[in-house]
């Protein structure tokens, strides 16, 4: 059986954050696990025939200094550029934002295709199982997923966790998000930097052309419904030709080479934490965090990517050895 100093459960972008900051401390003997077949979470980047679609987080913002710093970094290596927004610039990876989450994970030990079912406190830390009947011991957890998620791995496993932080967990609530994915044979009339989210119809929330983004050699655009109009269709068959209905106006539907529906079940936090992370246990080895978890002078106060890269980066400062 393995032995490790540390597990993080969920492989998106604050697991990812503080998987690469535990490694700067010197702990290489971490697992990153994620039920997933690819790292990344929302950052989440789709072939569509010979195109590409990023139906997850579209771009990102900058809002703190050290989250300026991490971006400059990537700007200087390639990996994003800024794609809209002259006052405040909205970010994007060049080659979808997938690639950003890959790149940034390379060197972490990673199990993809791995769903963490149980954990069991014990003397030595806690032993993990996951659904195919593995298992492993590790010292210390730090758990990222989805908040919803973690609650029911919680209530399945056998640890310690203060009721006082639960409660604060029980309280957050997700919101979901329908995407639609549409190919297309010939370039649409969209702005030319390929995004809309101003005058759409109710319900809507934007529209990005992934070819005049740039991540795409073919026409590939991903709409997105607000959380209030996905809810209300949540696991209805017709969704994709809701929205297409929604859109009549702005793309030629006899184009249409193909079409794919993406739903996001823990999209964006209606409710959310009000601390980067949570100690589970109050003994500073079974800890949360996540997009979720905002610092308590938050100035967005809303789930986006500089809030998992603060949680997770907190959360891995928090860690006592």
């Amino acid at each position: 059986m393995n032995n490790y100093e540390i597990t993080i459960v969920g492989a998106g972008f604050s697991g990812i954050t503080a998987a690469n900051r535990f490694l700067k401390q010197g702990r290489k003997d971490l697992l990153l696990v994620d039920k997933s077949k690819s790292v990344g979470g929302r950052l989440a980047t789709r072939r569509v025939a010979g195109g590409k679609a990023d139906h997850g987080a579209q771009f990102f913002t900058v809002r703190t200094k050290e989250f300026e710093e991490e971006v400059e970094g990537w700007l200087d290596q390639g990996l994003i550029k800024r794609w809209f927004g002259d006052e405040y610039p909205r970010y994007t990876a060049v080659d979808g934002m997938n690639s950003l989450a890959k790149h940034l994970a390379k060197g972490i030990p990673t199990s993809l295709h791995t769903t963490v079912t149980r954990i069991v406190q014990n003397t030595s830390g806690f032993r993990l199982y996951d659904e195919n009947g593995n298992e492993w011991q590790s010292e210390k957890v730090l758990l990222t997923m989805p908040v919803p998620q973690i609650i029911e791995l919680l209530k399945d496993s056998e640890v310690r966790v203060d009721s006082s932080v639960y409660n604060q967990l029980k309280k957050v609530v997700f919101e979901p998000t329908y995407v639609g994915i549409y190919k297309f044979n010939h370039p649409t009339n969209l702005p030319e930097d390929g995004h809309v989210d101003t005058d759409l119809p109710e319900g809507m929330e934007r529209m990005v052309d992934h070819e005049k983004k740039g991540i795409s050699k073919e026409t590939t655009v991903s709409i997105y419904m607000k959380p209030d109009w996905s809810r209300k269709y949540y696991g209805e068959d017709y969704v994709l030709s809701l929205i297409k209905e929604k859109a009549v106006s702005y793309l030629d539907w006899k184009d249409l080479e193909s079409e794919q529906l993406k739903r996001w079940r823990y999209a964006q936090a209606k409710n959310v934490v009000q601390s980067s992370y949570l100690d589970l246990s109050g003994e500073g080895t079974l800890v949360a965090a996540g997009d979720a978890f905002l610092r308590e002078n938050d100035e967005a106060k809303r789930t986006r990517l500089e809030s998992a890269y603060l949680s997770g980066k907190d959360a891995a400062a928090y860690f006592s050895w």
